[in-house]
């Protein structure tokens, strides 16, 4: 989850808020990719989720961070809630859930190895005080009562807001994890081009990274359930975003869009200041109830881009927010599939071709077929494991156009973090395929195998 913004001086023309986003184009040679994944802390004994404060709490896995490996401290109202080195950031979402938001680095191998060596920061420090961490996309057996909220202001907000609209919004907040990948842009048309694949092949990273079909202890009928919580959340603020595919599309019209959606807050020297339902257009014009007389700075409306949670996202870059939280080689696969389809031009192009004629009606119901039937679904007489099988091929195609060498030039290029991919490709098996048969299977029903058979 984001931290406060800062920066920019104060709103004094419109323009501004379009221009805050066009800064973010950038050159291809100065592309990166910023991986980030978030994975559930539980009590190695008894299953349970961590609280914040104790011996065997979030408390105690960020201190250890600090104390062990060099991170320096991210602390709100006396409560350490983060971590920051060298252009990562460790923080926290609302139920406890640990994030890695990894550095902008320049190739996929150089972000696997700072997943793998941030797992084993975290595993030296959990093991040695009986804490697991499990990549999933939805908690599978922890009731909403279970999960406590973490002290950050923004988080105390958002529930207080989550409860009023929607049904999901709090299982969301408090009970679901992702993987996503951060990529740049080089100019306006190049942001249009890259959302609009994002979107409309959205579904596919969910269907293949789908990985929560357990919930509350039972299975749920859905391959992500991650997926399904986000589809009954916020409608103001979540979906597939039609208007990104119309003619003009750009820097404005996302503004536009934005300033739309409900304010959460305004920060203020260090505090959350409650704008919930508020309007940013308002704030525009000095008149926020919340703040009554003032105007915006240029950091409130940045905090405010982070308030929007659609399919994609757009800042000074392009989120992916498609796929469940996984293991780790899933963690690899993800920055390596969209990186694939969109830093190379020809891929980019195939990748759209592929998608360019779905009308708003058919991409959202690849949303909801991908989050039922993860590589199992149909839309339209067409199959989602030909969908996936054609959109990985061109992701394979574009990664080895870059060429990107790893391990010393051992390695000529990226592709081999598909390879779990079209594993699936070649089974028809997502990750949630694979807990679904052992817990028929092996497991006769206990879910609690998932634990030791599935933590990092």
């Amino acid at each position: 989850m984001s931290i406060p913004q800062s920066g920019g001086g104060l709103i004094t023309d419109h323009s501004q808020l379009a221009q805050l986003l066009e800064d973010g184009c950038k050159p291809k040679q100065d592309w990166r990719i910023g991986t980030e994944h978030e994975k559930f802390g539980y009590c190695q004994d008894t299953h349970k989720p961590l609280p914040y404060e104790g011996e065997r709490s979030i408390n105690a896995v960020l201190s250890g961070l600090r104390d062990r490996f060099g991170w320096a401290p991210v602390e709100e109202g006396g409560h350490l809630i983060g971590l920051t080195k060298e252009g990562a950031n460790v923080s926290l979402e609302p139920g406890g859930a640990l994030e890695l938001s990894g550095a902008p680095l320049e190739t996929v191998h150089q972000t696997c190895d700072e997943v793998n060596s941030h797992l084993a920061e975290v595993r030296s420090v959990a093991d040695e005080i009986g804490v697991k961490f499990i990549g999933l996309g939805a908690a599978p057996e922890w009731t909403h009562d279970e999960m406590p909220l973490m002290p950050k202001g923004r988080y105390k907000l958002m529930n207080d807001y989550m409860e009023k609209v929607g049904t999901m919004g709090t299982a969301m907040m408090r009970r679901t994890c992702t993987v996503q990948v951060n990529l740049d842009f080089g100019s306006e048309a190049d942001m249009v081009q890259k959302m609009r694949v994002a979107l409309a092949l959205q579904p596919v990273a969910t269907a293949l990274f789908a990985n929560s079909p357990f919930f509350e202890g039972k299975v749920n009928g859905h391959k992500s359930w991650r997926s399904r919580i986000w589809r009954s959340l916020d409608p103001d603020r979540t979906g597939m975003l039609p208007f990104v595919f119309d003619e003009g599309m750009g820097f404005e019209a996302w503004v536009q869009w934005v300033l739309d959606v409900p304010m959460y807050f305004v920060y203020r020297d260090g505090k959350y200041i409650n704008a919930l339902g508020m309007s940013f257009r308002d704030f525009l014009k000095g008149e926020l109830p919340a703040l009554p007389g003032e105007k915006p700075l240029l950091s409130d409306w940045a905090d405010h881009l982070t308030t929007v949670f659609p399919e994609a996202r757009v800042k000074q870059f392009i989120e992916m927010r498609g796929a469940d939280g996984g293991p780790w080689r899933r963690l690899c696969a993800l920055p390596a599939f969209w990186t694939g389809l969109c830093y190379d031009q020809t891929a980019l192009d195939a990748a759209w071709d592929v998608a360019k004629g779905w009308d708003a009606e058919t991409r959202e119901a690849w949303r909801v077929a991908a989050s039922v039937d993860g590589l199992a679904a149909e839309v339209n007489g067409m199959k989602m494991i030909d969908l996936a099988r054609e959109v990985v091929n061109i992701s394979d195609s574009g990664l080895k156009a870059r060429a990107k060498p790893g391990a010393g030039g051992l390695v000529p290029d990226e592709t081999h973090f598909l390879n779990a991919l079209k594993e699936s490709i070649e089974t028809g098996q997502t990750p949630a395929d694979e807990l679904l048969a052992k817990y028929h299977g092996e497991w006769n029903g206990d879910l609690s195998r998932i634990y030791d058979e599935y933590s990092y």
